[in-house]
């Protein structure tokens, strides 16, 4: 019989009981971009509670890009089967009680995932961002904290546990055979650009903040005619991705590698690692790149980069939001609800091909004075 998890009263903005906690559990579950965002987090409080046995559950895909952490435990569970997961997993927490939950993952698949973990504390989001009744699954909140960037809102947890610090660090490990795949495909002493044309699916052709092939192959142009440059493209197995592909590796032939489909996603991540800069849309692989300090031109018009764009490129992206508010919604970002989705994919053409063949030149031009 699952307990309906915690429904006391909530203490908010508290930290009570912040001596260091014997045992921590996280709940992340996904996206690939969300469980960038919460390792640095998890790794500040590994820092600061260095005694403290911290555990994540974490989805499988994501486990994926996370597998080889060391230092914290990792529970894998498949949102796909969900029935089965649920009972796989209450049988492995049956016998264990965390001083602390973080739930930072405002969704009911969560919510049920979190009815399983016993703790003392159970700690959500504040009122705002406490989406699917969160509220009702956690007996504190961390403070509320108007328009933050999405690893912001998650560094509020360890706030809230008095660990003031930010520790911008993440330390993906990759292994020696997806290192040696990316080596294979890197040109050295070339300029190297990994782009992933696509943006996640999940949310259906309303929210697909793809761009289109035609301004892809614009710019692709551009870069072949001005530098010395090794292109890959890399994506994964759904059909508008392995199209994208085709089209623009048929249309410029052996100048662009086309990767889609062909590589997990630490050799994803080896990939980016080795590379100058990545183009793509608002997707994981902006965030896969900022975990491997590598310099990202983000692509966004339907979701708002300072909420969740690349944390450390947000100078690169291309902000194509405001326009595209006062264009399909007549209103400024001002008056819409932080995060608010446009749901228009018109609105990704707002972005011109010359506005992102400037970003890029400015981008190669830095890093050519670096060197």
């Amino acid at each position: 019989m699952i307990d309906f998890c915690n429904l006391a009263g909530h203490i908010v903005g508290s930290n009570i009981d912040s001596l260091t906690p014997d045992s921590i559990c996280v709940i992340r579950l996904s996206a690939l971009g969300d469980c960038c965002h919460a390792l640095p987090v998890v790794r500040t409080l590994r820092d600061n509670f260095p005694d403290t046995k911290l555990t994540w559950i974490v989805g499988k895909t994501e486990f994926q890009l996370l597998e080889g952490i060391e230092d914290i435990e990792f529970i894998i569970f498949d949102k796909s089967n969900l029935l089965q997961s649920l009972i796989k997993l209450s049988g492995e927490l049956k016998h264990r009680k965390f001083d602390i939950l973080l739930h930072m993952h405002a969704s009911m698949t969560a919510n049920l995932v979190s009815c399983l973990v016993k703790a003392t504390r159970k700690i959500g989001f504040d009122k705002d961002r406490a989406r699917d009744l969160q509220r009702l699954f956690c007996n504190e909140t961390i403070a509320a904290k108007p328009r933050q960037h999405v690893m912001d809102g998650l560094f509020g947890f360890a706030e809230h546990l008095g660990v003031g610090s930010k520790k911008l660090q993440w330390d993906l490990t990759i292994p020696e055979s997806a290192s040696i795949f990316a080596d294979n495909h890197i040109q050295k002493g070339k300029i190297n650009c990994v782009i992933s044309p696509c943006s996640s699916q999940r949310f259906g052709e309303t929210y697909d903040r793809s761009w289109s092939v035609e301004n892809y192959l614009s710019v692709i142009e551009h870069l072949i005619k001005t530098y010395d440059i090794q292109l890959i493209l890399t994506g994964g197995a759904t059909e508008i991705e392995l199209s994208y592909g085709k089209k623009i590796s048929q249309h410029f032939k052996n100048q662009v590698k086309n990767l889609i489909n062909q590589t997990s996603l630490k050799e994803l991540a080896a990939l980016v690692d080795k590379a100058d800069f990545v183009l793509c849309p608002d997707s994981g692989p902006a965030h896969i790149a900022t975990a491997m300090n590598t310099s990202v031109i983000g692509l966004y018009a339907m979701s708002n980069p300072l909420r969740s764009g690349p944390y450390c490129s947000q100078d690169c992206s291309i902000n194509a939001y405001p326009k595209a508010a006062q264009k399909f919604l007549n209103k400024e970002i001002s008056e819409l609800k932080w995060g608010y989705r446009i749901k228009e994919p018109e609105a990704m053409n707002l972005i011109t091909p010359m506005e992102v063949i400037k970003k890029i030149d400015q981008l190669i031009l830095q890093k050519m004075e670096q060197h």
